[in-house]
């Protein structure tokens, strides 16, 4: 424990929130399908520090966060309770379209006392907003994603998107379609998985 906290410099109360998180994910798989069942064994890994390695990309000056697709709030839930303690003034918006995952996402809010914003609706569906950073983890393929997010982009707004071992190929793929500047930084977790930091969205098929 005490080597997660130094790693990801969070307190133990942080950690706590998690592991409360942790265990309400083992209650509620066994009523939902939230994750997948091979992914549960090793949760702490494949989808908290997975989640947790994410912060250290946010900027500090980001007073805004969307994380798309959230399902069982990877990345954005967690990156909200580590946000009660570290960036208090980052806003953290989960969408997520499935209903019966929203209503997991607030029992998880309450149950840690995170303050969120959980939005039990389409990403298409949403106008007029932007956001600092955006994440989202394992909800598409990169080339939509970045349709997704193009619309919700200010300037500087900053993209963070983890991705498997076919992260080559999705941004081969996605170049064809969008301009945009990535810098890859490798996973803590995994050897063949990587994070994408993409900023300066722009589709090149727009005059």
């Amino acid at each position: 424990m005490k080597k997660i906290t130094e790693k990801y410099n969070v307190s133990y109360e942080t950690i706590t929130k998690l592991k409360t998180y942790q265990t309400l994910l083992n209650e509620w798989q066994a009523k939902f399908n939230l994750v997948s069942k091979s992914s549960l064994e090793d949760a702490w890994n494949r989808h908290f520090l997975d989640s947790m390695q994410l912060f250290k990309y946010i900027p500090d000056t980001a007073k805004s966060l969307a994380d798309f697709g959230s399902g069982a709030g990877f990345p954005g839930m967690v990156l909200a309770i580590m946000a009660q303690e570290k960036t208090p003034y980052l806003k953290v918006s989960l969408i997520e379209s499935i209903k019966k995952k929203t209503m997991y996402l607030k029992e998880v809010a309450a149950a840690t006392g995170t303050e969120v914003n959980i939005i039990n609706d389409r990403i298409e569906n949403l106008k007029g907003q932007k956001f600092d950073v955006i994440t989202s983890r394992a909800m598409t393929s990169l080339v939509d994603l970045l349709g997704y997010a193009e619309p919700f982009c200010l300037k500087d707004t900053v993209c963070i998107f983890p991705k498997g071992r076919n992260y080559a190929a999705e941004l081969a793929e996605a170049h064809k379609t969008w301009r945009f500047k990535c810098r890859i930084e490798p996973s803590d977790l995994s050897p063949e998985s990587r994070i994408l930091i993409i900023t300066d969205i722009a589709n090149k098929r727009r005059k």
